[in-house]
């Protein structure tokens, strides 16, 4: 009895917080997707509030803007979370190697990125990325390299570039600490049947990392499929980011640009769905390559 007791008083901030901060918001916007604002009388009647069923889901599923920026974002993952996943990595097997010297300087300049707002690092890039003000672009002209970090080609690599400044070194730790963990006497094995360091990382050490490889891979497609600080402020520079450029951010527009809660909250719930179907999807795929 004390030991239940002792569990439910440990779990209770778990499920406080699970309750407050995700069942009840999810719940809220649910219930606001199947209604909508409806003035009667050619618009101007009194505004009234009307139950509409699926209405806005088909909205929003019919929404080209919405698809497109679905799409956007799923290339962005594509982009972002290999290059997210294996850099970090890769971080963490030099110093977790020797190679790298006063390992605990690296990895402070590394993670120091993370410190930094998200905001603030968007609005730094943004800096270096708009011509007339960036050193690099100058840098770049004077070898006769034309270059904008913001053309309908670039500016998705851009963003991508943004995230990774900000996220590498604090996925690097994670994976530092995972593989502190790897027993030294499986190492010293490896080193006596004659492995070395490139044999070592990658046919002892990744895998059995594999825990944590998963981990960062999913919260990172999580935290990915909400993009849109970056593109926000990035869109006061280009032309390519409109204001639906991605479903967070098509979101934000309908709430707060066309008044239309139900919308936002279809598409809120849509987005949720669809993520939580690709973390499902990503997790049983792996489970099925381990076993």
């Amino acid at each position: 009895m004390k030991s239940k007791l002792a569990c439910a008083v440990l779990m209770a901030p778990f499920f406080l917080l699970l309750v407050t901060v995700f069942l009840i918001p999810t719940g809220t916007a649910i219930w606001l997707s199947f209604f909508a604002a409806d003035q009667p009388g050619l618009g101007f009647g009194p505004e009234s509030t009307v139950f509409v069923g699926l209405r806005s889901y088909v909205a929003v599923l019919s929404d080209p803007t919405f698809l497109n920026g679905l799409l956007t974002v799923v290339l962005y993952c594509l982009l972002y979370i290999p290059l997210m996943v294996v850099g970090a990595l890769t971080l963490a097997l030099l110093l977790d190697s020797g190679v790298a010297k006063l390992r605990s300087w690296m990895q402070m300049g590394l993670y120091l990125p993370h410190a930094v707002p998200g905001i603030i690092a968007a609005l730094i890039w943004l800096y270096l990325y708009t011509p007339g003000l960036s050193p690099i672009i100058d840098l770049f002209a004077k070898a006769d390299i034309q270059i904008n970090f913001l053309g309908i080609n670039t500016v998705l690599p851009s963003i991508v570039n943004i995230a990774l400044w900000s996220n590498l070194g604090y996925n690097m730790v994670i994976f530092y600490a995972a593989l502190q963990a790897v027993p030294r006497e499986v190492l010293e094995a490896s080193v006596v049947d004659g492995a070395g360091p490139v044999k070592q990382a990658l046919r002892i050490k990744t895998p059995l990392v594999r825990g944590a490889i998963v981990t960062v891979g999913i919260f990172t497609l999580i935290w990915a499929l909400q993009l849109f600080t970056e593109p926000v402020l990035l869109s006061q520079s280009t032309p390519m980011i409109s204001a639906r450029f991605s479903p967070s951010m098509y979101i934000y527009d309908a709430a707060f640009t066309r008044n239309n809660y139900g919308l936002a909250a279809a598409a809120s719930v849509i987005l949720l769905a669809f993520t939580v179907a690709l973390s499902f999807g990503v997790t049983r795929w792996t489970n099925r390559k381990a076993a």
